[in-house]
């Protein structure tokens, strides 16, 4: 796990990665059989393997999630922890123990609260990434610290910014403000706070080799993987009760495909 972790750490070092994120046991083994260096857990996604809305899991299915995705690929996993499901430093560093044990190389940690559907303050949310970083050191894990202000409606640069400054220096190796996308904002960003940013590959953001001009070190997916395939899954069972075709197969995996994917372990 060690050197799971460790080549999860370099691959920040320098240069601009793809992160996208499987949903469960069986796409995780797709992605990384197509060459991807690491992956990361959706939090909306993995609701949806559940029956759930986002922000409903709770933090055993979270931890079984990661455990059976670590079980099944090789490559590093980053993993999306929400607020740690905790409220005190002691609940968190308890998070992420278990997530730890569970095999995670990374873990990200968000300053919004969905109960009183406020951000934390700075105060709150730095002490937070605090005591996340704490615990993430004692494990070898590379700490996300996500401000999450234009998710909900606060279109505020310098906070993000600010926010994000505060972050890295409360011990986040990686800072992400998801939901950005102009080219401007995205500059601002990498120029002004010291660390590896992390973007989500959202719709009017820059293409992948445009991200890494700006300087952005991590790409990552969020739930787009998941609704895709979900929408592949909605367009192919109307084809079906509509037509009562299913020209749908030939968009299906190859045999070949299936077994490099599955067809070990």
């Amino acid at each position: 796990m060690t050197a799971v972790r460790e080549r999860f750490r370099q691959l920040h070092e320098a240069g601009t990665f793809l992160l996208p994120n499987p949903w469960d046991a069986g796409s995780a083994r797709l992605l990384a059989s197509l060459g991807f260096a690491a992956l990361a857990t959706t939090s909306s996604g993995f609701a949806a393997t559940l029956g759930k809305p986002d922000q409903h899991v709770t933090r055993d299915e979270l931890v079984a999630h990661v455990a059976a995705l670590t079980a099944a690929v090789d490559v590093p996993l980053n993993v999306d922890a929400e607020r740690c499901f905790a409220e005190t430093a002691a609940g968190i560093g308890e998070t992420v123990d278990l997530l730890a044990e569970a095999g995670a190389a990374g873990i990200s940690i968000e300053d919004y609260d969905p109960v009183t559907g406020r951000l934390e303050t700075l105060e709150t949310g730095a002490e937070r990434v605090a005591a996340a970083a704490r615990a993430c050191a004692r494990h070898g894990i590379v700490l996300t610290a996500r401000a999450e202000n234009h998710l909900y409606g606060r279109d505020d640069l310098d906070d993000t910014i600010t926010r994000l400054r505060a972050y890295r220096e409360a011990g986040a190796d990686v800072v992400y403000a998801p939901g950005l996308r102009a080219p401007a904002d995205l500059g601002r960003v990498v120029a002004e706070v010291p660390a590896p940013v992390n973007v989500l590959a959202v719709g009017g953001a820059p293409a992948v080799p445009e991200l890494a001009a700006l300087g952005v070190r991590r790409i990552s997916t969020g739930g787009a993987l998941a609704w895709a395939a979900y929408g592949a899954m909605r367009d192919a069972a109307r084809e079906l009760l509509t037509a009562g075709t299913t020209t749908f197969r030939d968009r299906a995996l190859r045999d070949d495909e299936i077994e490099t994917a599955f067809g070990q372990g």
